[in-house]
Order: structure tokens, then C-alpha cells, then sequence
């Protein structure tokens, strides 16, 4: 926990934005809303998951640019964009435009590794080029050199009556460093320091070093911040799920703690093949789950995070969660809200 002369600086929030198939617009609808909330509440950020070939949010980038339209001030992030999706000229155009209609207000948050079912996906996604994609972190290189002004073309001029530029346009200064890395291993952690990137970690780790979240995400932040220019100042953001239920229903507290519940074995011992370690879900009240927090090893090391809303629950839970989170959660944590 921070000392109470350094209290939590950054308050934000991550949704998945789940929709009906038969009624997409409803869904994304309901995320914009949250988001309008989150800036009347004043949390300080709002980030959107990206999921494909599900039910959630596609384009977060997309929703993003309604977002800049129905808000002014809370800052806009994606946590995170899986790379191996993407064109990496294209989607620097993508992020550079919607950080200019945000007025300086994208955090572009991304991964490296190749697209999930991948063998499923190849003849959809690369069907002449999946054998040479590299879906390693010189893809992360290749997006911040290009949303960082450097030239994508060789050409810069006039041809006939219409002009070119050699970099992405529009071009967004400060941009560059706003830019996230979402790591659940050490190795990427270090990659991101390396690569002058922020740092993103949420309620998944990778077992490397052991079988102790908190340990082995603690040692993430610090070994991001050994290697990064900034050092102890370089920004890392948390991101576990919480769910304070302070002004819920008894309805709704039943249905938090069964969700809760039915999740908890995964966090017992490292899950799968890459042996994924996830930490349990904090419900409770918030003066329950602010103590939970403080004994965080990892929380301890962090005055920035983004509280993810469970994946499942309606519009009207997250909006108690919400409220929740930034007038009583936040509070005990020493964070303040912003004003306009």
C-alpha cells in the first residue's frame, strides 16, 4: 500500500464489454454509458479489453473514438491489443486518429504472441503469410517506431495534385509515451522496460519463479523498473478484479460471492500448460477489500491501477460497482477524484 504521503495517484477501470449477439448494439451502448459514468465519477481512466470471434468488444479503438465524443476529460485505454492481429502501420493510423479526436487522451495497451487458436483462424487471418508472420515483440517495436513519427514510406512530396508524408498521419505527439504493455512473465516485463513502455499487469502471471501471485508479480514490477529509464519512477498500473459491495443488494452480494466462488480452485495451483497463476477475486466491502489490497506485496509497489469489472454481471451491477469503487474503495485507498 502507499505510505499516506504517496496515496493512489491513478484510479481507473476495465470492462470487457459483453453484448447479446442477436442485439450488439445494446452491449456497446452499455459500454459507452459506463465509461460517460466512470468520467462523472471521477475515475481517471477507462480501458476496454479486446476480444475477437467472441462476444465482447472486437474494435476496442473503434468504440474508443465514440468514447472521445462523449467525454472530455478520463483518459482511454485498451488492455490490451493482441499484436498478432494486427497490422502495425495500420493500426498506428488507427491510434494516432482516435488520440487526436481524444485531444491527447489514448493509452493504447498491447501483447505480442500469436492470435489465440491460431491453427483456427490462419486462413482467415494470414491465408498467404502465416508461415512468415512474426509474432514476437519486434512487432511492439515496428507499432511504437511508427506511432513515434518514424518514416513508414521513402517518399515524401507531391505526386500530381495530392501530397504524401513518409510518417503516419495524423501524427500525435505524446502518443509515444503513452503506450502499455500488457506482461505476465518476466521476460515481457523486462522487454517492455527495454522498449521505454508502461507497464500493465493484472490478475494472470505466469508461474516462473513460484507459486505465490503477489511474489511473483512483485518481482515483475521490479525487475520492469530495474531495466526501464525511468526507474522507480516508470509507471505501472494494476489491474486485479474487485468488487466492493457497500451499496449492493442482498440479491446482488449473493450472486458476487458465487461468482466469486466458482472461480476460486483456478487460483489454487498454476493452471495448463503455461502454467497461468490468477489471483482471487476481492469481494467485499471496501474497507474489506482495501485491507486485502494493502497486503498485496504488489499493490504495495504501485500508486496507479484499473480494477477489472467481472466478465459476466449486467449494466446496473457494474453501475453499483462503479459507484462503489470511486466513493468509498478509492477513498480508503487515498485516492481523490478528479474534477474537471
Amino acid at each position: 500500500m502507499p505510505l499516506p504521503s504517496e496515496p493512489l495517484r491513478s484510479l481507473g477501470f476495465l470492462t470487457i464489454g459483453l453484448f447479446d449477439e442477436a442485439d450488439p448494439a445494446g452491449g456497446h451502448e452499455s459500454t459507452l454509458q459506463l465509461v460517460e459514468l466512470g468520467e462523472r465519477l471521477g475515475f481517471d481512466s477507462a480501458w476496454l479489453r479486446h476480444r475477437h470471434l467472441q462476444f465482447g468488444i472486437s474494435s476496442p479503438v473503434a468504440v474508443l473514438a465514440a468514447a472521445t465524443q462523449r467525454t472530455r476529460r478520463i483518459e482511454l485505454g485498451t488492455a490490451v491489443i493482441p499484436l498478432g492481429w494486427e497490422n502495425p502501420l495500420r493500426l498506428a493510423e488507427d491510434l494516432a486518429t482516435v488520440d487526436v479526436l481524444s485531444g491527447g487522451r489514448l493509452n493504447p495497451g498491447v501483447s505480442v504472441g500469436p492470435p489465440m487458436h491460431f491453427e483456427r483462424v490462419r486462413e482467415a487471418l494470414y491465408p498467404d503469410t502465416a508461415e512468415s508472420e512474426d509474432f514476437g515483440f519486434a512487432r511492439v517495436r515496428r507499432l511504437l517506431d511508427l506511432v513515434g513519427g518514424k518514416p513508414a514510406s521513402d517518399f515524401r512530396g507531391t505526386e500530381g495534385i495530392e501530397a504524401f508524408s513518409d510518417r503516419v498521419q495524423p501524427y500525435a505527439p505524446g502518443l509515444a509515451d503513452r503506450m502499455w504493455y500488457g506482461a505476465g512473465s518476466l521476460g515481457s516485463a523486462r522487454q517492455a522496460a527495454e522498449n521505454g513502455m508502461n507497464l500493465l499487469v493484472s490478475s494472470v502471471v505466469k508461474a516462473e519463479e513460484g507459486e505465490d501471485f503477489g511474489a511473483v508479480q512483485l518481482s515483475h514490477v521490479r525487475a520492469f523498473r530495474e531495466r526501464h529509464p525511468d526507474g522507480a519512477r516508470a509507471r505501472v498500473s494494476q489491474g486485479l478484479v474487485v468488487i466492493p459491495t457497500d451499496s449492493a443488494t442482498p440479491a446482488q452480494r449473493a450472486r458476487y460471492r458465487e461468482y466469486a466462488r466458482a472461480r476460486l480452485p483456478r487460483t489454487a495451483a498454476p493452471q495448463g500448460p503455461a502454467r497461468l497463476l490468477f489471483a482471487p477475486d476481492l469481494v467485499g466491502s471496501a474497507q474489506e477489500i482495501a485491507e486485502r489490497l494493502h497486503a498485496h506485496p504488489a499493490f504495495r509497489e504501485v500508486d496507479e491501477v484499473a480494477f477489472a469489472l467481472p466478465f459476466t454481471f449486467g449494466h446496473e451491477d457494474y453501475v453499483q460497482i462503479l459507484t462503489d469503487i470511486a466513493t468509498v474503495l478509492g477513498p480508503a485507498l487515498g485516492w481523490r477524484p478528479a474534477t474537471d
